[in-house]
């Protein structure tokens, strides 16, 4: 399955709203919550989750 992003960078290879790699469904990501990952990529949302700052997160759920 594919999808097209209006954040995603093709040229830089990266998310331009979260500043750094696409990882479709991490928080403050516009198709979170929206589908059904795999294990896999849960499990990389999850670790992505740990690095990122709080006040970072929350500022992108207030956009």
């Amino acid at each position: 399955m594919t999808f097209h992003c209006k954040n995603y960078d093709i040229v830089e290879d990266k998310c331009k709203r979260l500043h750094g790699e696409c990882v479709p469904g991490r928080r403050g990501c516009v198709v979170e919550g929206r589908v059904a990952l795999s294990e896999e990529l849960e499990a990389k949302v999850k670790a992505l989750d740990k690095s990122v700052p709080q006040e970072l997160l929350d500022s992108l759920k207030k956009q």
